[in-house]
């Protein structure tokens, strides 16, 4: 049973618990921003990753402070296993910080409740599905609801009236400088191209991506194509399969040097990834590849800047398995059937009016 949509009094110190990627993050900013226009004097504290800190520091935005958070099974897996030594000092400090609100946002609570409650937190708030403990307020976690409007829900448990559904980042000069050193302005529209994706299940083919480059180069775009080190190999074989070329940035840019030329880009083409969600934040058209499942939680909110391009497949190209129903450990794209036509033609219908008026 949840609890009233209450405010806190008196919450001085909110610590917020979303320790996974950066497609999360930007999904989690409305709320957070949220909670700064209701909590106006409350010290806004995000557990997180290395990456957020990153992110955060030197940046205009709703957080105050990044701790990162150790590794504990189930809450940040993305490195070696917990140290339960580490992990008692953390919440040693976490107790000393004296959180009045602690909010979880990082899945259905079966581990990350029992983390959150060990903060110390004068009132926990967060998601529930049925195998998890209990939070102060709660409301029930379901796979299938738009990220941005799951934590928004969240913090409406405080109180909270969403100010936008959009997420949105502030691009300093220090990301404009980055990206000026490596890609001087110039008049030529910019598209970005980023074929990776975390799950490579999501990943649609980079001969696909080849093909929509060279379509829109042929049209009179500057194509850039992007990726992280892990990516790069991805990254390659787009350039490789052009028959135009692009500009490859793999491993280049910094996180400010990636929101600096996101925010340069006039359409960014990418599969459902941290990037792709990125670009939206900053200003930049987007045309996405996803699957149909993702598309619920993940799909962008509006539809004047930004289409989808989705794959309705539900069984495993390998094995058949029905993917709502059952799981298996198969790999292989469940998006690689979408036409190549889905994706270049409102990717052309976006940019057009940008080529339309530098003729003018």
């Amino acid at each position: 049973m949840t609890a009233p949509t209450l405010k806190v009094s008196h919450a001085r110190k909110i610590a917020i618990l979303r320790a996974n990627g950066l497609g999360d993050l930007i999904f989690a900013l409305p709320a957070v921003q949220a909670l700064r226009l209701a909590y106006p004097d409350a010290e806004m504290v995000w557990l997180g990753l290395d990456l957020h800190r990153q992110f955060f520091s030197h940046r205009p935005g709703p957080v105050d402070r990044v701790i990162v958070v150790p590794p504990s099974q189930g809450v940040r897996d993305d490195c070696e296993g917990a140290d339960d030594t580490a992990l008692q000092r953390f919440f040693e400090a976490m107790v000393e910080e004296r959180f009045d609100v602690a909010v979880q946002i990082h899945g259905g609570g079966r581990f990350s409740n029992p983390f959150v409650r060990k903060l110390g937190a004068r009132m926990t708030v967060g998601l529930r599905t049925p195998d998890a403990v209990a939070l102060d307020r709660w409301i029930p976690y379901s796979y299938f609801q738009h990220e941005v409007l799951r934590y928004l829900e969240v913090v409406a448990l405080l109180g909270t009236t969403a100010a936008d559904l959009e997420p949105t980042v502030c691009v300093t000069e220090q990301d404009r400088s980055e990206i000026e050193a490596l890609l001087p302005y110039s008049d030529q529209p910019l598209v970005a191209i980023h074929p990776g994706a975390g799950d490579p299940r999501r990943r649609w083919p980079a001969e696909k991506f080849a093909e929509v480059g060279d379509a829109l180069q042929k049209a009179g775009a500057k194509v850039v194509v992007i990726g992280t080190k892990p990516e790069r190999q991805t990254v390659d074989g787009v350039g490789s399969a052009m028959m135009t070329t692009p500009i490859n940035l793999a491993d280049r840019l910094s996180l400010g040097g990636l929101i600096g030329l996101l925010s340069r880009c006039c359409l960014v083409i990418g599969n459902d990834s941290g990037p792709l969600h990125l670009a939206r934040t900053v200003g930049a058209g987007t045309v996405a590849i996803y699957w149909c499942g993702n598309f619920i939680n993940a799909g962008p909110i509006t539809r004047a800047r930004h289409r989808a391009a989705i794959s309705w497949r539900l069984t495993c190209p390998v094995c058949g398995v029905h993917c709502l129903e059952a799981q298996c450990h198969h790999s292989m794209p469940f998006v690689a059937d979408v036409p190549v036509t889905d994706v270049l033609a409102p990717a052309l219908e976006l940019i057009q009016p940008i080529f339309a008026s530098s003729e003018q």
